[in-house]
């Protein structure tokens, strides 16, 4: 068993995983990375303006590893007109003489500061994907209120909210993600892996293990069962091959068990 496909409000289908180019990646060339991670098996690429490497993906794709068409790419918007910065990532996106891409997977705004009036940043997205040139539209970083003032005048409603999502933020997202759940969004995660690389040594340590051990797994397959299971779209990153290859193996293993959620549930709040 592979990742699968979630259905966005939009009838596309994402890819459950997806690859990073930000966190270690931000503000270098990508290339090497890009290209590990489509030979390892990842169809989804994320970027961003912001991260200044869209270029690394654009070269990667180009290589033709895996087909353009299949190959999700999504990048996110980071200040600006939003119309100039658009075609710029675009741009940077299509460098390469051999890839031929017209439009971008998915189109976000990567934080609500960068659309003052959220309303009418909102409407040039939803201009974009009229013309075709994004054919998915959605958000990130936006809270509950963000996304209600979105929603006031939108004609189209967010596919995804990428949001910074682990074990120990659960509590403080759950109503964000039931809000986005009652709106037929999809939630995105980065950071997923935060309890393993940031805040090791936590209350979530030993029940991670327990669990690893008993399904044969690790740690950070267990984290991405728990999101899986969560119905999240995980964005993640690494700078390993072998990495990359214990990431996408996670759905080999057998599901969490409820107590195991719970469990997870838990240790995380405290």
């Amino acid at each position: 068993m592979s990742y699968q496909t979630l259905t966005l409000n939009d009838g596309r289908e994402i890819p459950e995983i997806g690859f990073g180019t930000g966190t270690a990646w931000y503000g270098r060339e990508a290339t090497k990375a890009v290209v590990e991670a489509l030979e390892s098996g990842f169809v989804h690429l994320d970027t961003a303006q912001w991260y200044d490497n869209e270029e690394s993906v654009g070269d990667a794709i180009s290589r033709g590893i895996v087909a353009r068409e299949k190959v999700w790419v999504t990048t996110k918007f980071g200040g600006g007109d939003i119309e100039t910065e658009f075609q710029k990532s675009l741009t940077k996106l299509i460098s390469y003489d051999q890839l031929q891409l017209d439009a971008v997977d998915l189109y976000l705004i990567h934080f609500p500061k960068y659309t003052p009036d959220i309303g009418a940043g909102w409407k040039k997205f939803e201009e974009l994907q009229e013309r075709g040139l994004a054919k998915s539209i959605g958000v990130s970083n936006f809270t509950i209120q963000d996304l209600q003032i979105l929603l006031k005048t939108a004609k189209v409603k967010p596919a995804v909210n990428q949001v910074r999502f682990h074990p120990y933020n659960y509590s403080e997202n759950k109503e964000l993600l039931e809000f986005a759940s009652a709106h037929g969004i999809i939630i995105q995660s980065y950071g997923t892996l935060n309890p393993l690389t940031k805040e090791a040594g936590g209350p979530l340590d030993p029940i991670l293990q327990r669990i690893a051990t008993r399904i044969g797994g690790t740690p950070a397959q267990v984290i991405f069962l728990w999101a899986r299971q969560k119905g999240v779209v995980v964005v993640t990153t690494t700078v390993k091959k072998e990495r990359m290859d214990e990431y996408l193996t996670t759905p080999q293993l057998p599901p969490l068990t409820p107590e195991d959620i719970a469990d997870i549930d838990t240790a995380g709040k405290k």
